[in-house]
């Protein structure tokens, strides 16, 4: 799977929307159950819709910090993707931090927005000298009533697969 292509197509098409979430759970499917959904946004970056079902919410009817978390992570993962080769970087989460703010009781959408200057300056010139790079992108989680739920800063581990020790 070309994620940054498909990411990107899925950018302008209702079709290509389609396919990346269908594509999504199979290749990612500890976040099957929680039924998000990716739409990346028109002018750049990532938005991960959390819908308000059963299996989402916790013992006081509001959306489970840890879905909150899940889908923070995942958008922030996937908006640094959209501008790195995945056959070239690999990219693994060092810390999630979370700071919640209001109970969720409705669906939910995250953000994340990093910009193309920003990877470059960030991640891609470093990755010239180094053998890994840090990079911290912050995601807000806001209801469809507009509430500010929570703000995710997550720092993710960067480097080419030429400089990865493990085997996959």
């Amino acid at each position: 799977m070309n994620l940054p292509l498909l990411l990107s197509k899925a950018r302008t098409s209702a079709a290509w929307r389609w396919r990346l979430n269908f594509l999504l759970p199979w290749a990612i499917p500890f976040n099957a159950p929680h039924g998000f959904k990716v739409m990346p946004l028109p002018s750049g970056g990532i938005s991960v819709y959390i819908p308000y079902w059963r299996v989402n919410r916790n013992h006081i009817k509001g959306i489970h910090a840890c879905a909150i978390a899940t889908a923070s992570e995942m958008c922030s993962g996937l908006s640094v993707m959209e501008k790195l080769d995945p056959k070239l970087y690999r990219l693994i989460m060092r810390t999630l931090h979370m700071e919640y703010r209001y109970q969720a009781k409705q669906a939910a959408t995250a953000k994340c927005v990093p910009t193309a200057e920003e990877i470059a300056e960030r991640v891609v010139r470093p990755l010239a000298s180094q053998d890994a790079v840090d990079y911290t992108s912050t995601v807000e989680v806001h209801d469809e009533a507009g509430n500010h739920l929570a703000t995710a800063t997550v720092t993710w581990q960067v480097k080419l697969w030429s400089k990865v020790r493990t085997k996959v």
